[in-house]
């Protein structure tokens, strides 16, 4: 910031280095499946945003910051629940399922000590059920897939 106000956004935008969609049609096509088949699953499509937008803050995705937190708001999120998904522990705003998954996806996004814990994983099956449980994880993993596109391609938000 200088003076009081922020960059402007042509500041502190990069330019992408390749734009991989266009590089690899097939593979995204791939890509897009898993969310189709997601979106099919019986995981709740607020929950699968609220997952979304947690692994990208860790990640440091902002293209998908900014595009699932758009997403959720479109789909009737409340701006309170969506300014707090970084701070989930301290805010009152999310259910005990949502509270188990959030920290599944912490837990599987930032493998501490290599691996999810027992007690993280006991937490999300006290929540979900089986087929539940293997959306999330496959919504986790895909979430973080693309954030390492995102990052490392430096796709642009907004």
């Amino acid at each position: 910031m200088t003076g009081g106000h922020a960059t402007t956004k042509r500041e502190r935008i990069v330019a992408p280095r390749i734009i991989i969609k266009k590089l690899a049609p097939e593979a995204y096509q791939h890509l897009y499946a898993l969310d189709n088949f997601l979106t099919e699953s019986r995981l709740d499509p607020a929950l699968w945003e609220l997952v979304k937008i947690r692994a990208s803050q860790i990640n440091g995705c902002a293209f998908c910051v900014n595009m699932h937190s758009f997403a959720a708001h479109q789909a009737g999120e409340s701006l309170e629940r969506l300014f707090a998904v970084a701070v989930w522990r301290e805010a009152p705003f999310f259910t005990d399922p949502e509270r188990a998954a959030l920290a599944l996806t912490e837990a599987a996004t930032v493998f501490e000590h290599g691996q999810v814990s027992d007690e993280v994983w006991g937490e999300a099956a006290t929540h979900f059920d089986e087929d539940q449980l293997a959306a999330l994880v496959l919504a986790i993993g895909l979430i973080n897939l693309w954030n390492r596109i995102g990052v490392t391609t430096r796709m642009v938000a907004g």
